[in-house]
């Protein structure tokens, strides 16, 4: 075995003699640094390997702390560290000499540090290992190998406990997969935010997978039990799961038979209050009173006369009574029900299209049930009212007041999609005093027509809508509505210190107009959702262009005309006042990471030699992907792998980018670096709505067509990702890219019923239904709950209806998705028979 380069050679017997004279002369101190890692052996130790007194341990690399390695040995000469290979350069040696009290053998000790930086090279590819190696002049030793790994604990939870209610004493699971990290996240649960620990209340157990286990539920168990994982770089909670334990109600004994009565019966009864019910949970079924006829030994004894006669007769005309007051109570009910307010005349323009997503339109022997003209008072409401599927219908584009005077005051509405000229539109709006800084991109732009019956606007693949609910318009008027995203570089956002921007910049107009109840702007962010590591804040443009802050995130106020319901990657705005809005974050520790989309491009055909990879890395939001997208469409570039998303944090540190493992004997790099960096401050400011880097290849034929590599990006104290391409580059894949942006066919204008999923007469029940406080809790806040939307309280407690506000948020989170017989269910569960409307079929609507 080869030695590697130190100040030890042996070079014959003469130098050994002169070493050795050399090391028992400065045997007198038996301790201290030195900058060789050689010594020499007395003769009485000549004839032994060295052995490993401490041997170097597996490590972790916590943020940007080295990690030191020991090693010591008795007896030996020399010392030195190999790491991943290759041989630790002598200077990086730290080496200590002691003797052993008890044998009084010589004891080198040899230390070394590892950095990150050390680390990163390889990422990617093998783990990073180093071992020790001692010599003695018998011969050579080798340490166990030791190794060193990066620390990390990702963000989300592969599985995450659920709430959900049990029956008093009866088990309950919730289960917990905590995040990948490395070491390995070790568990906790909490209860309330206390830690629960299995060894002083054997009623929990914590399975090896992690799970809770409550043995039988009692009602000290009701609370909201958290799952935290935990290692040594970071402390990790999952959401809150709410376990409700309820009590069902229990029957008492029946009590003893009464004494027989002067009808010749006897009673008795019983309670329920063996238990009570309690938490919501069911009354005892069956009957609390129980009656039996006396034998005739036990009747009390009576004559028969007159008295008994009078007794009929009596009976008789009680009943005559109450069916005539029954006769007159259905007339006056059928002659109010004809007198039915005009505006809602036929109810079947409040359950037309009243249809789960992805339900086949109504035939069209049923379309005379859709069909109505109401008299809307002072504007003229004509045409057919058709299902929300049906697309077919056209806006007249007459001028709403707010622009131009109305020529007769008559508007012809229809639902369905809006087939003007958008250009018209946005050349028109142009014109006003307050739009000549709306954008001329009329691809992200929607506009429609609405009065009191509401509707909404839907800019496709971007995520962005305005939900306009009924009555948010005032009866009698009629408003020409936009909704707009405006490009980042066409209006600039100012930004200070660590803020940040999260969202698009979106407009919806006109501003002033008068709104009776708050409209829904829904649009996509893209931060960890986390308002313990940001501070973010709504802002708004004034008519003079200024941005001024008019909502802090988590701590807003019920009575201001703006409030935000946060999602993981969705924010719903309430908002009393139209005008240009976007989220701006402001990072409160180091932790707060911003959720970036990488994707990759190449040329959908090549006919050289060298071959171009793009990898963007812009906002994970939908409006910047789509625009991409059709960029790259018309570069004819071709998606060559599914979306990635990285977590870039808030720690000054770069975006690093490199290529790895290509079969060399077919490509190279033409990069002259082994990676490429994107600067922190192009990607924190958000200013830029997409970055990307170009890894040039080249093959050394032409006939090679098959490319696999590895492609990664990672922060370099963050998080990364690794992309493992194998792929033909003169196969086609554009199919590819149809299924990551599939055109949005639904319409993006709807007006009246067409635009929402509950029908206006149903929606009208539940919410006098609802609205009423109900004294066992089966009210508006029971519907909150069951929906997870429970922090939201206070906020539908300001409103006159809170009811209405939360199907507001309903239709804007399920316009697309969202299951009209799941929202039926809740209703019945809440055990509100008008629920049952809800499920009707095809035929019945």
């Amino acid at each position: 075995m080869s030695l590697p380069p130190g100040p030890f050679v042996r070079c014959g017997f003469n130098a050994a003699l002169l070493l050795l004279g050399l090391v028992l002369a400065g045997f007198t101190s038996t301790g201290g640094s030195e900058h060789a890692a050689t010594a020499a052996l007395p003769a009485a130790f000549s004839d032994m390997l060295p052995r490993f007194l401490v041997e170097p341990e597996d490590e972790y690399i916590v943020k940007n702390k080295p990690v030191t390695l020991t090693c010591r040995s008795t007896p030996a000469t020399q010392i030195y560290f190999k790491c991943n290979g290759d041989w630790v350069h002598q200077d990086d040696h730290l080496i200590e000499h002691s003797v052993d009290p008890a044998t009084a053998l010589p004891v080198m000790q040899v230390t070394i540090e590892i950095t990150r930086q050390q680390v990163e090279k390889i990422f990617g590819l093998d783990e990073y290992w180093c071992q020790c190696v001692a010599w003695s002049t018998t011969g050579t030793q080798k340490s166990q190998k030791a190794y060193i790994r990066i620390a990390y604990l990702r963000k989300n939870f592969e599985e995450e406990p659920q709430g959900t209610e049990v029956a008093l004493d009866q088990e309950v699971l919730l289960r917990c997969h905590p995040p990948e990290g490395v070491p390995q996240a070790e568990v906790e649960w909490q209860r309330n935010e206390d830690v629960l620990d299995p060894v002083s209340d054997p009623n929990f157990f914590i399975t090896s997978e992690h799970n809770l286990v409550i043995r039988k539920a009692r009602l000290l168990d009701t609370g909201n039990y958290t799952c935290v994982a935990k290692n040594i770089v970071a402390r990790r909670k999952s959401n809150s799961a709410t376990v409700l334990v309820y009590v069902d109600g229990g029957w008492s004994e029946w009590s003893k038979w009464s004494a027989c009565g002067a009808d010749c019966s006897m009673w008795r009864s019983r309670e329920c209050s063996q238990p009570s019910p309690g938490t919501g949970g069911k009354d005892c079924q069956g009957l609390d009173l129980q009656s039996i006829n006396c034998t005739s030994e036990q009747c009390p004894q009576t004559v028969s006369g007159a008295e008994d006669v009078a007794l009929y007769v009596g009976m008789v005309a009680v009943a005559l009574c109450l069916t005539l007051l029954l006769i007159v109570v259905v007339l006056v009910y059928r002659r109010k029900k004809e007198g039915l307010d005009a505006d809602v005349a036929d109810s079947s323009i409040l359950t037309t299209g009243f249809q789960p997503m992805g339900i086949k339109p109504s035939k069209p022997e049923n379309s005379h049930l859709l069909t109505i003209q109401p008299d809307l008072t002072t504007t003229s409401y004509q045409g057919t009212l058709r299902s929300r599927h049906d697309t077919t219908g056209k806006f007249s584009m007459t001028n709403g007041p707010l622009l131009d005077p109305l020529p007769n005051g008559s508007h012809t509405l229809h639902n369905g999609k809006l087939n003007s000229d958008p250009a018209e539109f946005v050349s028109r709006l142009s014109t006003q005093t307050y739009f000549k800084t709306l954008p001329r991109d009329v691809a992200n732009t929607s506009y429609g027509t609405f009065n009191f019956l509401g509707g909404r606007l839907t800019i496709p693949n971007t995520g962005i809508s305005l939900l306009i609910p009924p009555e948010a318009i005032p009866r009698g008027k009629i408003y020409e509505i936009y909704l707009t995203v405006q490009r980042k570089e066409d209006l600039r956002l100012p930004l200070a210190g660590c803020q940040t921007l999260l969202s698009p910049i979106v407009s919806c107009g006109p501003p002033g107009v008068v709104l009776s109840r708050p409209v829904i702007l829904s649009m996509d962010h893209c931060f960890d959702a986390c308002l313990d590591n940001w501070a973010v804040r709504l802002k708004k443009q004034n008519y003079e262009g200024a941005w001024e802050d008019v909502l802090l995130m988590g701590e807003e106020l019920v009575s201001e005309p703006y409030y935000c319901q946060l999602e993981a990657e969705t924010c719903r705005l309430f908002t009393e006042q139209l005008g240009t809005f976007a989220l701006v974050g402001e990072s409160l520790h180091m932790g707060a990471a911003k959720r970036l989309r990488l994707v990759l491009f190449s040329d959908a055909y090549c006919s050289t030699l060298e071959y171009n990879i793009r990898v963007y890395c812009m906002d994970d939001t939908q409006d910047v992907f789509k625009e991409v997208m059709q960029m790259e469409r018309q570069l004819g570039g071709r998606l060559i792998d599914e979306p990635h998303v990285l977590l870039f944090k808030d720690s000054y540190h770069n975006l690093r980018l490199s290529i790895h493992d290509m079969p060399q004997a077919h490509w190279r790099s033409k990069l002259l670096a082994g990676y490429q960096e994107i600067p922190f401050y192009h990607i924190w400011n958000g200013s830029q709505r997409y970055l990307h880097c170009t890894f040039t290849l080249e093959r050394l034929s032409l006939s090679t067509c098959e490319l696999t590599c590895q492609l990664c990006v990672w922060q370099l104290e963050g998080e990364g990702q690794s992309f493992a391409l194998d792929f033909n580059i003169a196969k086609d894949t554009r199919a590819l890219d149809a299924e990551f942006l599939l055109m949005d066919s639904n319409a993006t204008a709807l007006a009246g019923p067409s635009a929402f999923q509950i029908p206006y007469l149903i929606r009208q029940k539940i919410c006098s239904s609802l609205d009423a406080p109900c004294p066992n809790g089966a009210d508006w806040r029971m519907l909150a709950q069951r929906l997870k939307l429970e922090r939201h309280m206070s906020f539908f407690a300001s409103k006159a209806s809170p009811t209405s506000v939360i199907l507001d948020l309903w239709e804007a989170q399920h316009f697309h998705s969202g299951n009209i017989n799941q929202l039926a269910t809740v209703m019945a569960d809440i055990g509100k028979q008008e629920a049952m409307i809800f499920l009707v079929s095809d035929g019945e609507c």
